[in-house]
């Protein structure tokens, strides 16, 4: 019986690498396929060709950056633009990774594509699920969501049964060229992680008034894409109690800022809903939700609403930001997401 193909995305980066590694043990034939996304967004190129020499696997460029460029770069500048807090690495998973260097895997031959994701497919009667990684700390099934039914059924996910330390311990095992590196947890495309250095540089700025909840002037903003939902520093505001970011009224082109206890909600709507199923839930029911990938996973219902869902908090959620995407669970599984529309109360 001939082996199964993998091409898996490969970045530089200690995940990919290992993924790579445990596949070719496990008996697949495998290739590697690192997405060229442009100046300084790839991580070190030479470090990923010593590796696929070392691991004795042939190794492929797709060039995506006018891709990357569209779908996420300008996606991130126009949220941003209308006061939106988008995430970029939902939309680089959605369109990029899990779409078009999908399909460059498949039209090159291979059976599966694998990433170095920490998440987890299962295959059951139902159909495939999408779970979350043993690895509390890294799991990433939050910027999955989006995956339905035909990409989980040609995904690979080695990683989601190891953990982090575990993954760096078979790096410095196999002596690859990444098991040292210092991993980074910002958005590639934005250099030293500095949003408001990137923000200016690319998305039109135009000033205007930062307003208490009543409307009274408290200062002048920048424009609105320096400041997200739930900011509290860098406000430039005096006051007897500690101020936050409630809200970015694109409309008034106005900051509105609050107390603590006025920045928490316990009613969003979300639209542009995905089910990993691919079919929405019966409702209402019963759900945990993260409200952003770091955020703790809360309590909720889901209940139906134009063209979206409303959802509804047991406890009152801090910093809730259009723009963001929701993620909902049951326990491991992830049922699904969509992107917050709006915040009730």
């Amino acid at each position: 019986m001939a082996k199964k193909r993998v091409a898996v995305a490969m970045s530089g980066g200690v995940d990919s690498s290992v993924a790579a590694a445990l596949l070719k043990e496990a008996g697949y034939e495998v290739s590697g396929l690192h997405m060229r996304l442009g100046a300084g967004v790839a991580e070190s190129l030479a470090a990923l060709e010593r590796t696929a020499k070392l691991l004795n696997l042939p190794l492929y460029n797709v060039d995506l950056e006018e891709e990357f460029r569209q779908r996420v770069i300008d996606y991130f500048c126009r949220e941003y633009a209308r006061g939106r807090t988008p995430n970029p690495c939902v939309a680089c998973n959605r369109y990029l990774k899990f779409d078009l260097l999908l399909q460059k895997a498949f039209e090159m031959g291979a059976d599966y594509l694998a990433t170095g994701h920490y998440a987890r497919v299962a295959s059951t009667p139902e159909g495939y699920k999408l779970k979350k990684g043993i690895d509390t700390a890294k799991d990433q099934s939050y910027f999955l969501y989006t995956l339905g039914q035909e990409p989980l059924g040609r995904v690979l996910m080695p990683l989601g049964d190891l953990t982090k330390e575990r993954v760096k311990s078979i790096a410095r095992e196999l002596d690859l060229p990444v098991g040292g590196r210092r991993e980074s947890q910002d958005v590639c495309f934005i250099p030293d992680n500095d949003y408001r250095a990137f923000v200016a540089a690319n998305v039109p700025l135009r000033a205007g008034e930062i307003v208490d909840i009543n409307g009274r002037v408290l200062g002048q903003h920048g424009g609105l894409a320096l400041y997200t939902v739930g900011q509290r520093q860098g406000l430039g505001l005096t006051s007897a109690e500690p101020l936050y970011v409630l809200e970015l009224d694109a409309e008034s082109n106005r900051v509105v800022v609050g107390g603590r206890e006025q920045a928490l909600h316990n009613i969003l709507v979300a639209r542009n809903l995905s089910w990993v199923s691919g079919n929405a839930p019966n409702l209402p029911m019963t759900i945990t939700a993260k409200i952003r990938y770091k955020a703790p996973e809360a309590a909720a219902e889901l209940y139906a609403a134009d063209d979206g869902l409303e959802v509804r908090f047991s406890e009152p959620q801090p910093a809730v930001a259009p723009g963001q995407s929701i993620v909902f669970y049951q326990g491991e599984e992830v049922l699904g997401g969509g992107i917050i529309d709006a915040v009730l109360y």
